[in-house]
């Protein structure tokens, strides 16, 4: 072991005992193609908007039922819908959207599930308090005038690189979004729901005394109020007519949505996008029997849903590559000997590296080779950053012969030089593209959802310099030096780093120290001094180490929240990376946790969501917390009505067990410090 220490039960044996567990329980999980993939659960957003798109085709799934009982199941004992478990309080889009899809397949007002939904959604504002997104939907149904949802004129498909609205300056998943509704709000699409079916019972005062109008948040005369009244111009023009080249642009737009669809019948990789893209198609005339309809319509029955007590459930998107990179850098850890299994899983990773087609990223950039990983397995379109950083991490330590083998130092080779393209101007690394931070972009109509942009952030860059320092790349290099620096600002005046990916300030600094020691820094310096601080003050009583998704709108909780498998096994390989010797009984204690924890089939439990796909700002960056009034613009509690978690169900798994190994390769009385 690492250390020595009496007030622990763990002994050497229990933890080879826990990793020979665990890694046969990956054994078991590995899919004969070679990868491992576990369900990506979101929320109940996915079943319903895909209920009421099937509402827009008139298409009806064989498990149309499955989908409206795994929402049934999903409720709340107080009648909402929540956006990750144990959220303090529920969702009013979640809520908005589930009861709409309840109608929409034929359940009546007087249902006790949606009597209490109903009283719930008016108990917090009622329909007027709802976000963009869901007043979309709403005005598909026929539920909303068109007019008072923010106008996306197709239009934008044509504005020039140089112009802050070109498409490429939106976040990859906005980009994707974007474009599908625009044709959608052009043609102010409709497909109203049956007359017994319609939300009339959620309009108390009528429909004509419904006040539609969006938030008027921020100064008076900001950016966000010039764009709400530019709003109702561009509404004004279309009702005149007054769209020359409108036909042309909606052309354009439906041949860039036909060119970008995934080879699985997705969009993105992302749902929001593949359900647009359906019905924006439909409306352009594409019949449910064309090759790219039946395709998408036919994905559902892929891997984009899986089956949970009885029911059915959709995810978000799909994390096969991001799993397989993490499964097989776990077993890396523990030192496991390269076996059959471990052979397949490179082999299958090798073969989804993106060498032969330029993504939406080149855009930006020019005369680079491509290189990166996708986080999905059909996702061409959208390779990004991190995956790629894992990527190099797991190849890089390979054995013999299978490092040195000229197809692996090709993959190391270019997925280096991609992401050393994909630098942004700070420093630092974004998920997607390259300088994806105009703040201007915020501020319109459309953008007042998850996140809008993909500027760099802490976990991807240390994740980056983790693989960097891995292949031999110093602090001398000028890429890691200007990615150091910017980690050294990004830094909370707590020692702790922002979690852009992951739950959250743990997430955030187990991904930069391993970094920061990987290109050899200091490991005694102040700023790590400060972070292993950080970690051990937020060791929970029971060794574990917790942090709840509400720590995205409220500074109290950092670092706060009931112990979880990943997250304790996080913050052991934050200490383990910084080698303190003041942090030995700190990760002896949160080895006991995992061991104590462990099922005895291997894997744990872990019902808490620790994955983010957006923390709801908007601007895709960290919150400072110390500018109210910031905090106020984001027009969102810890529900986080505006946020996007994730409950990544191998995180669970391949963390604590990459926590394991790490701990126990760490040389015993290796550090002073």
């Amino acid at each position: 072991m690492a250390v020595n220490a009496t007030d622990t039960v763990q002994t050497k044996s229990q933890l080879d005992d826990a990793i020979a567990r665990a890694t046969h329980w990956l054994d078991e999980e590995q899919d004969p193609e070679g990868f491992w993939v576990g369900m990506l659960e979101s929320n109940s957003c996915m079943e319903a908007e895909w209920l009421l798109l099937m509402h827009f085709l008139d298409y009806t799934h064989p498990r149309k039922q499955d989908l409206v009982n795994s929402i049934l199941n999903a409720q709340r004992s107080d009648g909402a819908w929540e956006s990750y478990y144990e959220a303090p309080s529920g969702d009013i889009n979640s809520t908005v959207e589930c009861y709409a899809a309840l109608k929409a397949v034929g359940m009546s007002a007087d249902d006790e599930p949606l009597v209490k939904a109903r009283e719930w959604i008016f108990a917090h504002g009622g329909l007027s308090s709802i976000r963009v997104f869901t007043r979309y939907w709403l005005a598909l149904l026929g539920e909303w005038p068109w007019d008072k949802t923010p106008n996306l004129p197709p239009e934008v498909i044509a504005n020039p690189r140089w112009f802050p609205f070109n498409i490429y300056n939106f976040a990859s998943w906005a980009r994707a979004t974007l474009l599908p509704l625009a044709v959608l709000s052009a043609r102010r699409a409709v497909r109203p729901l049956p007359i017994e079916s319609r939300l009339d019972e959620l309009f108390p005062d009528g429909r004509e005394r419904m006040n539609y109008k969006l938030p008027r948040r921020g100064r008076a005369f900001g950016w966000r109020r010039l764009f709400l009244f530019s709003n109702h111009i561009i509404h004004w023009y279309q009702r005149i007519g007054l769209t020359p080249g409108r036909e042309t642009a909606i052309k354009a737009c439906v041949e860039w949505i036909v060119r970008h669809q995934d080879s699985d019948g997705a969009w993105g990789g992302i749902q929001p996008p593949w359900v647009y893209s359906l019905m924006a198609l439909n409306v352009e005339n594409y019949s449910l029997s064309h090759p790219v309809m039946a395709k998408g319509l036919g994905a559902l029955d892929s891997h984009w849903s899986y089956e949970r007590d009885g029911t059915l459930h959709i995810q978000a998107s799909e994390s096969p590559v991001w799993d397989t990179l993490l499964a097989l850098l776990a077993m890396q850890n523990c030192d496991r000997p390269f076996n059959t299994g471990m052979d397949n899983a490179l082999e299958w990773l090798l073969d989804k590296q993106v060498t032969d087609f330029v993504g939406d990223w080149g855009q930006k950039i020019k005369r680079v080779e491509p290189g990166g990983w996708p986080f999905e397995r059909a996702n061409l379109h959208y390779p990004d950053v991190d995956d790629a950083a894992v990527a190099l991490i797991v190849l890089a330590q390979l054995p013999e012969p299978q490092r040195s083998s000229a197809r692996v130092q090709t993959a190391i080779e270019r997925g280096r030089q991609w992401i050393l393209a994909l630098q942004c101007r700070k420093g630092g690394w974004a998920a997607f593209d390259k300088d994806n931070d105009k703040l201007i972009i915020t501020k319109i109509p459309f953008c007042d959802f998850g996140e809008a942009l993909d500027p760099p952030s802490a976990d991807v860059t240390g994740h980056v310099l983790e693989a960097f320092g891995l292949l031999g790349m110093s602090r001398e290099d000028r890429a890691v030096k200007r990615a150091y620096q910017y980690l050294l600002t990004e830094q909370e005046t707590d020692g702790s780093w922002f979690g852009r990916w992951g739950v959250n300030h743990i997430y955030g600094t187990a991904a930069v120290l391993p970094g920061l020691a990987a290109i050899g820094d200091d490991m005694a310096s102040p700023h790590v001094r400060r972070a292993v601080h950080w970690i051990i003050e937020h060791q929970n009583t029971n060794g574990g180490w917790g942090e709840t998704c509400a720590s995205y709108m409220d500074e109290k909780l950092r670092g706060r929240g009931p112990s979880t498998a990943s997250q304790t096994a996080w913050a052991i390989m934050a200490l383990v990376a910084a080698d303190h010797r003041s942090s030995d009984a700190a990760i002896l204690r949160g080895l006991d946790y995992l061991l104590i924890t462990q099922r005895r089939d291997g894997t744990w439990d872990e019902p808490y969501y620790t994955g983010t796909g957006f923390p709801g700002y908007g601007f895709g960056g960290r919150l400072d917390f110390r500018d109210k009034d910031t905090k106020q613009r984001i027009a969102q509690g810890t529900e986080l009505q505006r946020g996007f978690m994730i409950n990544y169900n191998l995180y669970r798994h391949y963390f604590p067990l990459m926590a394991m190994g790490r701990a126990r390769a760490r040389p015993a009385g290796a550090s002073a410090r």
